[in-house]
């Protein structure tokens, strides 16, 4: 099997692969280590039209943080921190379509609670290879960016300087090529 460096996708709705995608985020920790986690529940919307460009947006469930501490786990959903109850998605759109490339950045709004704020993703593409367990052509990317948690009004209710206002994102997604 060879991996397509090829940009090309097929026009359509690419369906998200959710066992071999992931959505996960660093913040560092009383200023000297960083915890590491990631969101289970997510949705992507991919899809490219006729001219070869991808509009793309994303759901994150919010109630699905985990950094493998339930205890931890419990205490950030809570309203201390994110507030799953009263805001429990994280949602992300591209503020125009894209052309995928070998390496390109992807401009959107992140809507938190009531509150937009612009992020720019810097994305890696990973290639299109034919998966042997559906037969289907699977595209791939990786993509990093930052979030400030005070821009979206996330202030614990413990002194701020023990977590970083910096929360780095790394997305790992691969997508199914859709049907003819």
């Amino acid at each position: 099997m060879t991996t397509s460096s090829d940009t090309t996708l097929k026009t359509g709705q690419w369906t998200l692969d959710t066992a071999h995608s992931s959505v996960n985020f660093t913040v560092r920790y009383l200023g000297i280590s960083k915890v590491r986690g990631r969101f289970n529940t997510f949705q992507t919307g991919f899809e490219v039209d006729e001219s070869g460009a991808a509009t793309i947006e994303a759901t994150v469930h919010l109630d699905s943080f985990d950094t493998g501490n339930a205890q931890r786990d419990e205490h950030v959903r809570s309203a201390d921190l994110l507030d799953v109850d009263k805001r429990p998605t994280l949602h992300f759109k591209a503020v125009e379509p894209v052309r995928v490339a070998e390496d390109f950045e992807v401009t959107g709004d992140v809507t938190f609670g009531g509150v937009t704020k612009p992020i720019t993703l810097d994305v890696e593409w990973g290639g299109v290879q034919e998966f042997q367990g559906d037969g289907k052509r699977h595209a791939g990317f990786s993509a990093t960016g930052t979030l400030k948690r005070s821009e979206f009004d996330i202030t614990p209710a413990f002194p701020a300087a023990m977590l970083s206002d910096k929360i780095a994102i790394e997305l790992d997604i691969q997508l199914i090529e859709p049907e003819s």
